[in-house]
Order: C-alpha cells, then sequence, then structure tokens
C-alpha cells in the first residue's frame, strides 16, 4: 500500500495515509483501520485517485463525515476514500442551489433558510454530507431528500460521470440507485421555494430544540439504528420491549431515544452488532415484526 499511497501524492493528491484508524473518521468514534485512507481535495483529484485504485485492482470504499456507518473492528481492506471537506461548495441559483457532495446537511439547512428558502428545513438534525444524504435518500419530520432533488452528478465504478434526474435515482425509503450500482455522488441540485425567514428559522429552532430534548447527541452515535417498519416506530418498539437502556458491552440503547445505540466508551463494532441482533430478535419474539438496521455495516470481524 505504500507503494501506492507514494503514487497517490505523485499524482497530487496529498492527504493520504496506510493503516487509518476510521475510528477517527465515524461518528459513533468506532472503527479498524484502513489499508489506505484518502481526501480528495476536488472532483479531479478524487477521478484520479480512482484510476490508480482501478489499475491497481485494489477494492475501495467512500465515507462522507461516518455518520450512519459502521465500521467493523478488522477495519477495511482497500481503499477508503473521504468525500467532504474537498467537495463542500454551494452555489445558490435563484430558487435552486448546487452543492458538492462533501457539504454538510445541517450546514445546507441553515444557509438556505438564511436565504429565504423553504424545503430544506427536514435536513437541520441530518448528521452527514449531502452525499451520504443522496446515497441514503435520508429524511426527518416527514420529508426526505427525493422531494426536493432536481438530479445528482454521480461518478461510477467505471469511472464515468453521469448527471441522473430524480425520477432516474430510484429513490424510496432510505434507499437510491447507489446503494445497487456502484458510484460516487460528487454534487446534487435541489429545488426550493420562496418562504418567510422567520418561519424558516422558527421551524429550525423547533426541530433542534426537539432533538436536544429526545436524542443522545452529546454522545458518540450514528443516528437512527432500525428502518421505521410501515405504520410504526421502531423506538417505539424498542421501548415497549423494555430495551431502553440494555447494554452491551460498551454499546447501549439510548436512555433517551430508543432507536439510538450509543457508545458509552469503549464500544466495539462487535459490541454494537450484538446488540442490534439482540435487539432485533427480542422484537420479532414480542411483535413479529423484523428490524431492519438503517446504518450501513462494512469492514471485516
Amino acid at each position: 500500500m505504500k507503494q501506492i499511497a507514494d503514487e497517490l501524492r505523485q499524482a497530487g493528491i496529498e492527504k493520504v495515509w496506510t493503516n487509518e484508524p476510521l475510528a477517527n473518521h465515524t461518528t459513533w468514534r468506532i472503527g479498524g483501520p484502513a489499508d489506505l485512507f484518502i481526501q480528495p481535495k476536488d472532483k479531479e483529484s478524487l477521478k484520479a485517485a480512482l484510476q490508480i485504485i482501478h489499475r491497481h485492482e485494489i477494492p475501495w470504499s467512500v465515507i462522507g463525515r461516518g455518520s450512519n456507518l459502521l465500521v467493523r473492528d478488522g477495519g477495511i481492506r482497500g481503499a477508503v476514500l473521504k468525500v467532504a471537506e474537498g467537495l463542500s461548495h454551494c452555489e445558490f441559483r435563484g430558487e435552486e442551489v448546487c452543492v458538492g457532495a462533501g457539504y454538510s446537511m445541517i450546514r445546507l439547512a441553515m444557509e438556505t433558510g438564511k436565504m429565504g428558502l423553504t424545503g430544506m428545513e427536514f435536513a437541520g438534525g441530518i448528521p452527514g454530507t449531502v452525499g451520504g444524504a443522496v446515497y441514503m435518500n435520508a429524511g426527518a419530520h416527514g420529508s426526505d431528500l427525493s422531494r426536493i432533488l432536481i438530479d445528482a452528478e454521480i461518478l461510477f465504478e467505471n469511472g464515468e460521470t453521469k448527471v441522473l434526474t430524480n425520477e432516474e435515482m430510484s429513490f424510496t425509503y432510505r434507499t437510491s440507485l447507489l446503494q445497487k450500482r456502484r458510484g460516487i455522488a460528487l454534487e446534487a441540485r435541489f429545488q426550493l421555494r420562496k418562504g418567510d425567514r422567520k418561519e424558516i428559522a422558527a421551524t429550525l429552532a423547533a426541530n433542534k430544540e426537539r432533538r436536544r430534548l429526545t436524542q443522545p447527541l452529546q454522545m458518540p452515535c450514528a443516528g437512527s439504528v432500525f428502518r421505521n417498519p410501515p405504520g410504526d416506530h421502531a423506538g417505539r418498539l424498542i421501548e415497549a420491549a423494555g430495551l431502553k437502556g440494555y447494554q452491551i458491552g460498551g454499546a447501549q440503547v439510548s436512555e433517551k431515544h430508543s432507536n439510538f445505540i450509543v457508545n458509552c466508551g469503549g464500544a466495539t463494532a462487535t459490541d454494537v452488532l450484538t446488540l442490534i441482533n439482540y435487539i432485533r430478535s427480542t422484537i420479532m419474539s414480542k411483535f413479529g415484526i423484523d428490524l431492519h438496521p438503517e446504518v450501513l455495516v462494512v469492514g471485516e470481524g
């Protein structure tokens, strides 16, 4: 990997590390090392990095700010591309906004509100990046990304770059085309509409206060762990099963919100996965409902 790291640096990609602990790059503060860790500075360096990776035929993964992600304790073999600061541009064009994949969703919600544009208020508590939100069709407060996305620029595994429309992204609940066809979101364009700045600010503030009161924001976590089953809420089911506060190793079902698992200190990915499986089996035995994880699990045990 050192040889490939040197080649990447020679290609002008300066931020390259070997054996980088991914616990430093996930909101759970959990995860073993990546053989090769790369932070491209822009689209061109990302494409160049992917070309070099393909030439050496090594596997690759991509992360943003590491929310909604569980990296197993053995880490990730091959290369991990971190798309964050390098693709964090934001341009307003009337009621449209064009945003780089590395831009923070929370920041985007705040900036659009300041511009008097409504439609992005739901994103005020989503801790990830635009790219991750496109991948997951992220949502909250009764809305999601699919309702406002015009199109997204995608870099596919074969090196081809395409701009895909909302329809072509095949959005459904917490899923998109990118979960079926490997690619990296580079940029997204959103359609918003004019609104009242005070009303938008009030909605964002109310949502923020609600999160403060109901979510364990002071502890390392990854957001909601399970998808809500049709007609119900995963958190309600977990609490009804008596699992609020249940702990395995350093991983605990949050005392504030039962659909959050928090790292109480020293939690491993094994702790979290064991707890996830215990929750699933308990909910199945008590209610006959199979909860499906919303978090992405990657890497080796």
